[in-house]
């Protein structure tokens, strides 16, 4: 018991820049208390002493501000920052070196008894402020879970999902061609990249790529215009098409 309360100490020691001492996370830790709580609950659950579970959760709640049911199992050097309003369900699974913040739901979208209604989180996954993760599935190890998302459908490990409902995030790439095309677009007057300009959104992934389309089919016509001109041809009604193009206009509908 000793050894988990030091590992414990230790773990937010390591992880929280505002920790100052061991007296502090002792005492003024509620994240830290709510899994002490938790494991007696816990213990008592699985013992069929349900009743004593759950008020010692109860009393976990009134004390800390954090509900975990005494049913959800809770790994190891886990980390609840902060943690007003978090709530973790009966059927979930919080995998070792998870870090959930505050306001996160971990909750269930069914109303049967006896299935796995809650999330489980696999190893190192990160749940931002606000995060809601519902429904039965897994979210991988090292997964993150962006600030207020609505988390609905499994997040494979190592990804980053954001929005409501939650959209997958890429992991890595695509940082160079993001700067070819945002120099490309600029240099044709084309300026409408303030949706995500890192290129990790899939939304914008997708405006983008209409963006840079409508640019270069811009410049195509341009191209052809000119050379229609060259030949002599008259380009008066082709040129008045390109002339009502309003880039700065298509991009604040994006911004």
């Amino acid at each position: 018991m000793f050894s988990r309360l030091r590992e414990d100490v230790a773990n937010v020691l390591e992880r929280d820049p505002a920790a100052r001492s061991r007296w502090e996370v002792l005492t003024c830790y509620p994240g830290m208390q709510a899994l002490w709580l938790h494991r007696f609950a816990h213990m008592a659950w699985l013992a069929g002493f349900r009743w004593v579970g759950r008020f010692t959760s109860h009393m976990g709640r009134m004390l800390t501000g954090i509900e975990i049911h005494p049913g959800a199992v809770i790994g190891r050097r886990v980390f609840i920052d902060h943690g007003m309003g978090v709530v973790i369900g009966e059927t979930a699974e919080v995998g070792d070196d998870c870090t959930i913040y505050q306001g996160v739901t971990l909750g269930g979208t069914s109303l049967y008894r006896g299935t796995k209604r809650h999330p489980t989180l696999g190893r190192g996954v990160v749940i931002g402020a606000g995060a809601k993760v519902l429904g039965g599935f897994e979210v991988g190890d090292g997964a993150k879970v962006g600030s207020n998302a609505v988390v609905v459908k499994p997040v494979p490990a190592g990804a980053t999902a954001v929005g409501n409902p939650a959209r997958i995030i890429e992991a890595g790439g695509g940082d160079e061609l993001s700067r070819a095309r945002e120099a490309k677009a600029e240099q044709m007057g084309f300026t409408a990249y303030g949706v995500t300009r890192d290129m990790d959104d899939p939304v914008s992934k997708a405006l983008h790529g209409l963006l840079d389309h409508a640019v270069e089919t811009d410049r195509r016509l341009r191209v052809l215009v000119e050379r229609l001109a060259e030949s002599g041809l008259c380009v008066d009604a082709a040129a008045k098409a390109e002339d009502a193009f309003d880039p700065q206009g298509l991009g604040k509908m994006v911004d």
